[in-house]
């Protein structure tokens, strides 16, 4: 079955994609929720009318994601965390410690859109994150947690 994606969906696709699924995953879930609709060639000829007059909107918005990734770059991100017995946290950190320390850096990113390798984090170490800024612009940064003096 053929769909079009009305919104992000995980592991699946973006927005706007034209995507292959199984039936009952379609007409089960994504199209009741609202995540899609189905793909008939009327909704196709609507698309890539839609498409065509977002391009350049697109580029404009893939332009200041390109730049937000270069200022992001550049940030050395430590987060400092309260340890127990050795290299353990109390707690852990999670991509909304990291959205916070990006705040505090300068650069204003939605926890959503930040992905910490492996979930939450809880040893002290260099872990690697990445931030979705666009669908077309992905950033790989390394992030840093240290003890708590």
């Amino acid at each position: 079955m053929e769909i079009i994606l009305k919104q992000d969906v995980e592991n699946l696709g973006f927005i706007d994609d034209v995507v292959t699924v199984k039936n009952g995953y379609g007409r089960n879930y994504l199209i009741p929720q609202g995540y899609a609709i189905l793909a008939t060639s009327s909704a196709k000829k609507v698309l890539a009318e839609t498409l065509k007059q977002r391009a350049f909107k697109e580029e404009k918005l893939i332009k200041d994601a390109t730049k937000v990734a270069d200022a992001i770059k550049e940030l050395e991100i430590k987060i400092t965390a309260k340890t127990g017995d050795g290299t353990k946290l109390f707690g852990s950190v999670s991509n909304g410690d990291v959205a916070e320390a990006f705040a505090k850096a300068g650069q204003e990113i939605d926890k959503k859109f930040i992905k910490v390798e492996g979930g939450n984090i809880k040893r002290l170490g260099k872990y690697n994150t990445t931030v979705r800024l666009h669908r077309a612009v992905i950033v790989e940064l390394p992030i840093e947690v240290i003890a708590e003096a």
